[in-house]
């Protein structure tokens, strides 16, 4: 629907917007890597210098045999008679016109064969591999900003503009230059305030229970007549706001879990500050022990079930693996997702982090004590360029649309900060693999994985591109303990909060753990439904008896201090 904004006064607000911008160029100027283009640009050197360096050996056969493959079907594409198609996942050209008209086909088979041929040409290069993926990244950031279907000739989009007799222009010019002064030149993947946290996100109730100046502890309020004895504690990853595991009700894992009988306890990070540059990964695992702590004085349990997502995760086994060494008990068993410690398994972000980079990369939030949310937000962007910048580019600029009020999205555009001392040892561990070769110390101490026995239920996602569940299955075997391994059919985020209430949801089961993930998934079989049903069974049956749930919430030592979602999470 188009915005009831009438054009005179739609007109004073893209005026004053695009003054509002004319007086910021010098400030976006000195922005590096805030806007689309600017990104693109930054990176012609690089390219310029590695395509100029394997031009100059590459195998002039292989060469011509490209050029002439290139051409030939290059011809078919002029006279109508390829049969290029974009991939099924591929939802640019959707539009009828890109396969009726001719025009817009041609320049849609044009764009897929130039993208097609430059990875024959990259497969070709004799470079190594990473390099080789490193070039056909440069490249792909090229090609997919020059996709014709983010073009203003976009098809939908000229229709859109003739049936709002020109009003969708003036809203997407609005909506770029609103973007261009409030989100760095990235389009914005959500509709500013139109999800609130505490409102319509993190609904479920509790109330904070402990806070220091590392983290808040969440205790949530019973929604069961009985409830198991031993609390499960739900640990989220430092560059997340902790809410994605509480997004709608029906895509909450935290209300799940209580709804399922389970005393549940989530640690909210405080977003830190440059005063705060030193935390690093000692600072976050001493902070997760000392809510399991806290979570064993308020129930009188003896241990907890912990969870832990992502980077959270590798926090988690290290903790474990440290307790085992000072043989404590205080976690009986341990729920991971998405994690992976092996850092030498491929995965798109260790094939692009070169060691210069990564120096680089430490020496910068060294300077500034903060890495900030959007900067890692953009890492990811790029990744996957058509689906987290064209996608919008193409609905909020070419087409004039609001952007999506999405529960998903605004979790993931309500970004924290990072600090340099989690920076430098989170990159330390990309770079050197200090977990997997024995060489990782808690606070000064050894570990070793393998002296972790406690149970385990490992969640990975089949289409994951930051922690690929191959990835994941290869870190799990360096784990002792006894491991229930599981993959869900969807992405990082997707796979995790596959809720029952989602009708399309699937996941797979192999209960042996064989030497490679290939023969784990040859040997696996699929599930119709949501895995968050069979964790809770398994989970359950770590939990203890049942006993009456307590009506208040805290104990003496430990008095509730704010309702949830707290403080901090709004830092």
């Amino acid at each position: 629907m188009v915005q009831s904004t009438n054009a005179p006064q739609l007109a004073e607000r893209v005026r004053a917007a695009a003054g509002a911008v004319e007086a910021t160029e010098e400030a976006m100027e000195n922005a590096p890597g805030n806007q689309v283009l600017d990104a693109l640009r930054a990176n012609e050197a690089q390219v310029k210098r590695i395509l100029e360096g394997v031009m100059a050996f590459q195998r002039p056969d292989a060469a011509l045999a490209s050029i002439n493959r290139f051409w030939s079907e290059q011809f078919r594409v002029l006279m109508g008679t390829s049969d290029i198609e974009p991939a099924k996942d591929d939802h640019r050209f959707e539009d009828p016109a890109w396969h009726e008209n001719g025009y817009y086909k041609l320049a849609m088979q044009s764009h897929l064969l130039l993208k097609q041929g430059l990875d024959e040409w990259v497969d070709g290069l004799p470079v190594e591999h990473k390099e080789a993926e490193r070039i056909r990244f440069m490249l792909s950031l090229y090609t997919e900003a020059l996709a014709p279907s983010n073009w203003p000739t976009n098809p939908a989009a000229l229709r859109r503009y003739f049936e709002t007799g020109g009003m969708s222009a003036l809203l997407g010019l609005q909506h770029m230059v609103e973007d261009a002064v409030r989100n760095g030149g990235m389009p914005s993947t959500v509709k500013r305030d139109a999800l609130q946290v505490g409102r319509d996100l993190a609904t479920t109730p509790g109330k904070v229970v402990y806070r220091s100046d590392v983290f808040e502890l969440i205790q949530y309020a019973p929604s069961t007549k009985q409830v198991h004895a031993r609390p499960f504690l739900m640990v989220p990853p430092q560059i997340n706001r902790y809410y994605f595991y509480d997004l709608s009700e029906k895509k909450s894992l935290i209300r799940y879990a209580v709804e399922s009988g389970l005393q549940t306890f989530a640690i909210s990070w405080r977003n830190p500050g440059s005063e705060h540059r030193d935390w690093n990964f000692d600072t976050y695992i001493t902070a997760i022990e000392e809510a399991i702590d806290v979570v064993r004085d308020i129930t009188g349990a003896r241990d907890v079930n912990l969870e832990g997502g992502c980077i959270a995760g590798m926090e988690v086994a290290a903790l474990l693996a440290d307790l085992a060494g000072r043989r404590e008990r205080k976690v009986h068993s341990a729920t991971l997702m998405v994690t992976m410690f092996d850092t030498s398994v491929e995965t798109p972000l260790g094939v692009l982090a070169t060691p210069d980079s990564l120096e680089m990369a430490k020496t910068v939030s060294k300077m500034k004590g903060l890495m900030q949310g959007s900067e890692m937000g953009r890492i990811f962007a790029y990744l996957r360029p058509n689906d987290l910048i064209w996608n919008y580019w193409v609905n909020n600029y070419l087409l004039g649309n609001e952007p999506p009020a999405f529960d998903v999205l605004g979790w993931n555009a309500d970004t924290t900060r990072m600090t340099a001392g989690f920076h430098a040892d989170l990159l330390d561990l990309v770079q050197h693999n200090p977990l997997v070769r024995g060489e990782f110390k808690v606070c000064g101490r050894p570990i070793r994985l393998d002296a972790i026995e406690c149970d385990q239920f490992w969640l990975s996602g089949l289409a994951d591109h930051i922690t690929p569940w191959r990835a994941c299955y290869a870190s799990a075997q360096l784990l002792g303990g006894k491991r229930e391994f599981v993959v869900s059919d969807g992405g990082h985020i997707q796979s995790m909060i596959s809720s029952p209430n989602n009708p399309k949801a699937k996941y797979f089961v192999n209960p042996a753990l064989p030497g490679t993930p290939d023969a784990w998934l040859e040997g696996a079989k699929e599930h119709a439904g949501s895995w968050w049903v069979r964790w809770r069974g398994w989970i359950k049956a770590r939990s203890g008896k049942l006993q009456k749930a307590s009506k208040t919430l805290g104990s003496r030592k430990h008095r509730p201090l704010a309702d949830a979602p707290g403080t901090y999470v709004f830092e």
